[in-house]
């Protein structure tokens, strides 16, 4: 029986392990590859074959939702399951549109796990029922939709930034960009969302349930 080739990426040694060992008890998985950050993910998939690739969504420089528009644009047929803490609703649609093939959170059980790589491995989607519900919701709802998704990718990952109370010189070394353009972000932020301060930004936070 050929085995699909896995690589896996997380900045944590003992979640990689973790999601190795489970894949491995799996006959038709194996895992061939692993990646701490998300520039050894992105040459991981140049110069190697998967059949997918299991990837948190923060990681070490290039990484979320830019790192899977680079990784799809260099194999558009690759498949990517999101393994992640946040919260699906708030990332999951968006990656899911920029090419990803599945989001998973990790507080899900193994065998969900290994349902979801096998799902796309053979060329399929997953995502959770909740998750599902509220896509259709949102779709056919005439419901006003939160401030926050008015923003770009980017516009949004500096927004839950701000919102956690981190530093702009914290924010820039994260996304690797300047402070000023940090700062031009939080312009951008504060006028789409008609917000007047950082601390309007943590409210709102909170009461979305962006940040913890």
């Amino acid at each position: 029986m050929r085995k699909f080739r896995i690589l896996v990426a997380d900045d944590h040694e003992i979640v990689r392990k973790g999601i190795a060992l489970i894949l491995n008890e799996t006959p038709d998985m194996e895992v061939c590859g692993e990646a701490a950050t998300g520039m050894e993910v992105v040459e991981s998939v140049q110069h190697q074959e998967w059949d997918a690739v299991v990837m948190d969504l923060r990681m070490p420089g290039l990484h979320g939702l830019e790192l899977v528009k680079q990784v799809h644009a260099l194999r558009p047929r690759l498949p990517i399951l999101i393994l992640t803490i946040e919260p699906e609703g708030i990332y999951a649609r968006r990656l899911l549109h920029a090419g990803a093939a599945g989001y998973l959170t990790k507080d899900s059980l193994c065998t969900e796990l290994v349902q979801a790589v096998r799902k796309i491995c053979t060329g399929g989607r997953y995502v959770s029922s909740g998750l599902v519900e509220q896509i259709a919701f949102n779709l056919d709802s005439d419901v006003d939709r939160p401030l926050h998704e008015q923003l770009s990718d980017r516009e949004l990952e500096v927004m839950r930034m701000l919102a956690a109370g981190m530093m702009p010189s914290a924010i820039a070394a994260s996304l690797c960009i300047s402070v000023k353009t940090v700062s031009t972000y939080r312009a951008r932020i504060l006028s789409k969302m008609s917000l007047k301060t950082n601390a309007d930004l943590v409210k709102y936070g909170i009461r979305e349930g962006l940040v913890s």
